[in-house]
């Protein structure tokens, strides 16, 4: 296997798309990014288009290919933002609408009155999920009903993964993997299979749903049509949880890792034995290999973090780039009292309250842009420690350390904060791309790039780590004043 291989990822997020070029011989990768558009119908609701997220794909991909020699890339590896809905014909490739994303809370009541009918119960023991507006297969179900798609032989249901993969291979491959299936609420996690009765009981069609596959493996290759270089094997796709996880090398049971990005997500590989649903948390598949090694998950979703800061500069205009936030931050001792509940969409783990809204707690006349931002930084702290909290007390488990990834992890005030919250030491590694860096190496495991996940291991590398500092009666005071902001944020949308 030469040396200057390289495998690029495509990294498609929620509100943009970047391709990112791992090489086997470690030296530096080769990036470009694109943004595209958030479209808010209406309070709770978030839609993307589909075309768009396409267009960008192929913008970028083709770039790095350009910078790096097509005769270079042994393999594309794709992971994505999770749950996001796409509807669209088989015939023409066009979408139904545009995507439905997967803070959109509009299926809310949906979910309700599913639970209310007592469904809950199979739906948390067959998918590990809970009845909430998150997931796809509502969305699914809502596209179908409200935009009036016919159910036929024409039509195509997947996630953002899977309408990639469609159209990079010319319409040749309709597929999935088993993360992103996972997370669809139409999966039975320990079969890896599409479940009839839930999908009935979803109003989903499970002909249009796409085949499941492993996470590394070769799902297809480029189409001419495409708009890239025909014959690129793709063979590497995981949602972007799953995709940090096995980035952050995490492939042993027992280790754990937080992305800060639009939201914040907290994964612990518990192995190859699918636990029992755990309260507060998701049971989700971590990923599934060639060889058929298979690696669970519990995993806490947080809605809102890095989407916290956007909100900062776009919102309120406090900050004109997200990169202003920590110095702001940094910039005052303490929130001075203010508290922030980022509950723009509902709260996610381990409260599960899609009516939840966001809340600004203890403002005074002193109260400065500084405390605000400090605020937005110290939630995701506080949320992420309400989730390993619940995964603790759920799993038996004390997480001995924190691996951190994502935008926001680059904040060192934000990562002492967290190890003073948690009481534990917080890891971050020299490479913080670590989405892009799983959907790689997933990739290049399939097509020999790099060897076996003891080979991975031994790659990560640590950048910095940080200690607990703070008194713990003075860091619990503060997540009790954090929990006081949350009740009041609760069922707010309810009312």
């Amino acid at each position: 296997m030469s040396d200057d291989l390289c495998v690029i990822a495509i990294d498609a997020g929620t509100t943009g798309v970047r391709a990112r070029s791992v090489h086997r011989d470690g030296r530096p990768p080769v990036a470009e990014y694109r943004e595209f558009t958030q479209h808010f119908p209406a309070p709770g609701l978030v839609e993307h288009n589909a075309d768009e997220i396409l267009e960008a794909v192929v913008a970028v991909v083709g770039a790095v290919i350009d910078r790096v020699g097509v005769h270079s890339v042994a393999a594309l590896g794709i992971t994505n933002q999770r749950e996001t809905a796409v509807a669209w014909s088989r015939a023409t490739g066009r979408p139904h609408g545009n995507a439905i994303v997967w803070q959109d809370r509009r299926t809310a009541d949906v979910c309700a009155q599913l639970e209310a009918d007592g469904h809950l119960p199979v739906v948390r023991e067959r998918t590990g999920l809970v009845l909430d507006p998150y997931f796809s297969g509502t969305k699914f179900a809502w596209m179908i009903d409200n935009r009036q798609i016919a159910v036929d032989a024409d039509l195509a249901l997947g996630t953002i993964d899977t309408w990639l993969i469609w159209h990079l291979t010319g319409g040749a491959v309709h597929a999935t993997d088993v993360s992103n299936a996972s997370r669809t609420m139409l999966m039975d996690i320990r079969h890896r299979a599409w479940d009839h009765e839930l999908c009935n009981l979803l109003g989903v069609p499970i002909e249009a749903l796409p085949t499941i596959r492993p996470s590394s493996g070769r799902f297809g290759v480029t189409s001419a049509t495409s708009g890239l270089p025909e014959g690129i094997p793709i063979s590497g796709v995981a949602g972007d949880q799953q995709a940090a996880l096995f980035g952050q090398a995490c492939v042993r049971p027992g280790m754990a890792k937080n992305t800060y990005g639009t939201g914040s997500f907290v994964l612990l590989n518990v192995g190859p034995i699918c636990p029992p649903p755990t309260e507060g948390m998701l049971t989700t598949i971590a990923w599934e290999l060639a060889d058929g090694t298979v690696a669970y998950a519990l995993e806490g979703s947080i809605f809102v973090t890095g989407a916290a800061i956007q909100w900062l500069r776009d919102g309120l205009g406090i900050i004109d780039e997200a990169a202003q936030v920590g110095p702001l931050a940094a910039s005052v001792d303490d929130s001075g009292g203010v508290v922030i509940v980022p509950a723009f969409t509902g709260l996610g783990s381990p409260w599960w309250d899609p009516h939840a809204r966001g809340t600004i707690c203890g403002l005074t006349r002193g109260s400065t842009a500084a405390h605000i931002a400090r605020a937005t930084v110290e939630s995701m702290a506080f949320q992420t420690r309400d989730v390993v909290d619940a995964m603790t007390a759920a799993s038996g488990v004390p997480i001995a350390d924190l691996r951190v990834d994502g935008g926001a992890a680059v904040m060192d005030l934000l990562m002492q904060f967290q190890a003073d919250q948690l009481g534990v030491t917080v890891r971050r590694p020299v490479d913080r791309e670590t989405t892009a860096l799983g959907a790689a190496r997933l990739a290049g495991l399939a097509e020999g790039v790099w060897t076996d996940l003891a080979e991975l291991e031994s790659s990560w590398e640590l950048e910095r780590e940080f200690t607990p500092h703070e008194d713990p009666t003075n860091a619990n005071a503060a997540h009790a004043q954090w929990l006081r902001a949350v009740e009041r944020s609760r069922s707010w949308a309810a009312i």
